[in-house]
């Protein structure tokens, strides 16, 4: 009966947001059992972060196993990707690439200028994972 009435009195209420406990006495009660753990609480803390840490290096390791260098330079001709509706089932024989375009500037974050064959340039700039080299 005794173990009974101390669940009782250390459950969380989700009505007041506390345990009936804390709001009498002032703070949260602490059976022997769980003194006993918190020794181990710093040791199960530094496992998890090394944990964290270790799966961090490996989803990187996986991400950069799958990334295609793409080697494009000032002045190359690329074709740009057309992005179209995806639900559009008269788009499955359109073209998926652009006219070519001359690269007018690059910048190290992967961002490119793009000019058109007659002169004309983009106002915006073009991510450099909708470009691809094209060969003449």
């Amino acid at each position: 009966m005794e173990s009974t009435i101390v669940a009782y009195r250390t459950s969380f209420r989700t009505s007041i947001g506390a345990t009936p406990y804390s709001l009498v006495y002032g703070m949260e009660a602490m059976l022997l059992a769980r003194l006993d753990q918190l020794n181990l609480l710093d040791e199960r803390r530094l496992r998890a972060v090394d944990h964290v840490c270790a799966y961090q290096r490996k989803m990187a390791r996986a991400f950069k196993k799958r990334v295609k260098p793409r080697p494009l330079q000032r002045g190359d001709l690329v074709l740009r990707v057309i992005r179209g509706l995806l639900k559009d089932p008269r788009a499955k024989f359109k073209p998926s690439w652009s006219e070519p375009y001359f690269i007018r500037e690059l910048t190290l974050e992967g961002a490119t200028w793009l000019m058109d064959l007659d002169g004309n340039q983009f106002s915006e700039p073009t991510n450099m994972d909708q470009l691809k080299r094209y060969y003449v």
